[in-house]
């Protein structure tokens, strides 16, 4: 077999005995359950349109809540300026105890986002500075840790443009870009961690290639992923409370005044539709994932047909219930959860490459 020019250095058993890749395995882990955290957490924020309570961004005194009356009477002051107030809660009768509840999702959500990017950057300084990285994996860690840098970015931008003139709701396709940062950023920490745990197992392992059946796969859950967030964005999931029909048919109506390519990427009956359907295309795919995979690691197999086979009863769950806030949650935890699995399974199919 032919050597690739300039292979990716690799440990190996007789580099320096101070790497560490299990103990990395471990942190990586634990980073990844703490993404899968603050996705949950942002789907309550959502489905609780509580994203817009905290109008400021205060990356280190914004993690200490209002303290004091006073405290709390300037932060729904601040509130009571933005579209959402002004033409939604506001008319509606919102008082200072609901107000505290949206916050309260918004400040936990950001809290999160805080707590993971400690516990990424602080160990990750700790294993850099013992020497504990094996070689190839400085750089992959680092533009981890960069990501999560901009997904917090991104979460102020979708934040942002929900606060300007008479806007009442965030940019779809800010929290589209938002919340698939995220899944995409889990699905790299599980990389990366599937990746060392082999090189603690066989000194030498090169890392998983990602190619090939990988791709395709990959594109068909990343489009169903983005039509969940624009579902999501949209407030789409009440375009319909009956399933397989909408509106008495297998085709809703949609709005086709402004032209297609608008339809598709803004009417909220058009992506629900497309996201209900698109769903079955996804659970092809990752039929032929599992099949793929099966027989090298049969709990990878089964991993990805209970997450696709839950996340399929979720979201039917969650269109009878009239988007049900636990449901809904549950929905999109199970959507990190396949990630996760979806993530597996490729890189199962990026060894035997």
């Amino acid at each position: 077999m032919a050597v690739p020019a300039n292979p990716e250095p690799v440990a190996s058993a007789t580099m320096s005995t101070n790497f560490r890749p299990a103990a990395l395995v471990r942190w990586l882990w634990f980073i990844a359950w703490l993404i899968v955290a603050i996705v949950v957490v942002g789907g309550i924020t959502r489905l609780t349109e509580s994203g817009l309570s905290i109008t400021e961004w205060k990356p280190v005194t914004g993690a200490i809540p209002p303290l004091s009356e006073a405290q709390w009477q300037a932060e729904f002051a601040a509130y009571q300026q933005i579209g959402e107030y002004l033409h939604i809660t506001g008319p509606a009768g919102m008082t200072l105890a609901d107000y505290k509840f949206i916050y309260f999702w918004e400040w936990a959500h950001r809290l999160i986002a805080r707590i993971i990017g400690l516990v990424f950057a602080l160990p990750l300084a700790w294993f850099w500075i013992r020497g504990a990285i094996p070689p190839g994996y400085k750089a992959r860690l680092v533009a981890l840790l960069a990501l999560g840098g901009l997904q917090g970015a991104f979460g102020w931008f979708m934040v942002r443009s929900g606060l300007s003139g008479e806007v009442t709701d965030v940019s779809h396709f800010w929290l589209s870009i938002h919340l698939l940062t995220a899944l995409f950023t889990l699905a790299a920490v599980v990389w990366t961690a599937l990746d060392l745990g082999r090189l603690a197992r066989i000194p030498g392992a090169r890392p998983a290639k990602f190619g090939g059946l990988a791709l395709p796969i990959a594109l068909v859950v990343f489009v169903q992923l983005l039509l969940g967030a624009w579902v999501a964005g949209l407030d789409a999931g009440h375009a319909s409370d009956t399933w397989p029909l909408m509106q008495g048919r297998l085709v809703p109506e949609f709005d086709m005044s402004r032209g297609f390519w608008w339809a598709l990427t803004h009417d909220p009956f058009l992506i629900h539709f497309l996201h209900r359907w698109w769903a079955w295309i996804a659970v092809a795919a990752l039929i032929v994932l599992a099949r793929k995979v099966r027989p090298f690691e049969r709990r990878a197999s089964v991993a990805i047909h209970a997450a696709f086979g839950s996340q399929i009863v979720l979201g039917i769950a969650t269109v009878w219930t009239g988007v049900s806030l636990w449901v809904a949650t549950a929905h999109q935890f199970v959507g990190a959860l396949l990630v996760m699995a979806t993530a597996w399974g490729l890189h199962i199919v990026g060894r035997r490459r």
